[in-house]
């Protein structure tokens, strides 16, 4: 789990630690020196404002204005913590939401002089592709890099760091408390009882995740046992199996995440050699995801665990 640090006016008032799940949300220092203060009470005026993300301490010196996202997980979290009016430009594949200013700029491929052209005062990636963080602070850019998360605690920490750095602290707590408390509630409800397997597909190579991975801990919360745990090559967290690996595990559910890039489904998996006997999907229970939630690490997580836990209670 990462720290959540905020310096304000220059001095160091404390670490944020963000506690697991369940836990209350991050509290937020004041302007004033050696001693944090409640949740959620750094006012505007607090600025400038130092946050430690994935690039290392990261100085803002001013509100945000014109926001720049290169993650599409990232954009969520802008909008979702009340900072879609200070967002002026977000990559080509930040489709939600809807009303997100979305332009031809990469994430995968950043473009200096594009991103530059925007005239930012706050860029976010998560992932720091060509230095760019580098190359943008030669021209007094501010870059938050903030890397996919492994864990929902790391989610949390990430949306309290957005929130610190564009102004929205207290709506951020508000997101991270509401989605504690709906991950919790799911988590509680799953059955008991239900000792299922599962087998999640990333591509149709056929890539899984294993349980060390961040989806592979939202399946936990469910109790199912994940077949790519015992693939191989699982130690990398995205083991490559082979076709006949799928069928010996038999897994009882299917979960597809490349239902919108790849138009798997059902149908398709019964199509490919030793699939069509498979359990899952003999008793139809292939269950079609939404790519995009199951890609990403910002609020929408509740809906894919949301998903998942209507699959178990009904299988």
């Amino acid at each position: 789990m990462r720290p959540v640090r905020t310096v304000f006016a220059g001095a160091l008032l404390g670490t944020l630690v963000l506690a697991g799940c369940g836990q209350n949300a991050p509290t937020a220092p004041t302007p004033a020196p050696e001693k944090p203060a409640a949740s959620g009470s750094a006012p505007a005026a607090g600025f400038p404002v130092t946050i430690e993300a994935g690039n290392g301490q990261v100085t803002i010196p001013k509100k945000p204005e014109r926001i720049v996202s290169l993650s599409a997980t990232h954009t969520e979290t802008l909008f979702a913590i009340g900072a879609g009016p200070q967002v002026v430009a977000v990559d080509d594949r930040s489709n939600y939401p809807p009303e997100a200013p979305r332009t031809d700029l990469s994430g995968f491929k950043p473009n200096v002089e594009a991103i530059v052209a925007q005239k930012p005062d706050l860029v976010v990636l998560s992932d720091d592709i060509d230095r760019i963080a580098t190359e943008l602070g030669k021209v007094n850019v501010p870059v938050l890099v903030e890397p996919a998360a492994t864990k929902l605690d790391e989610a949390y920490s990430e949306i309290s760091e957005l929130g610190a750095a564009t102004g929205n602290l207290a709506k951020a707590d508000e997101v991270v408390s509401d989605m504690k408390t709906a991950m919790d509630r799911l988590a509680a409800e799953a059955p008991k009882d239900k000792k299922l397997t599962y087998y999640h597909e990333l591509d149709q190579t056929p890539y899984a995740a294993t349980s060390q991975t961040f989806i592979g801990q939202i399946y936990a919360m469910f109790g199912l046992t994940n077949i790519a745990d015992r693939a191989p090559d699982a130690a990398g967290g995205y083991p490559k199996l082979s076709a006949e690996f799928v069928a010996q595990a038999d897994p009882d559910l299917i979960f597809l995440a490349d239902v919108k890039c790849c138009r798997q489904s059902k149908e398709t998996l019964a199509a490919r050699p030793g699939w069509k006997n498979l359990s899952a999907v003999k008793n139809d229970k292939v269950i079609q995801l939404d790519d995009d939630l199951a890609s990403r690490w910002g609020p929408r997580v509740v809906e894919l665990a949301q998903a998942i836990g209507a699959a178990v209670a009904a299988a």
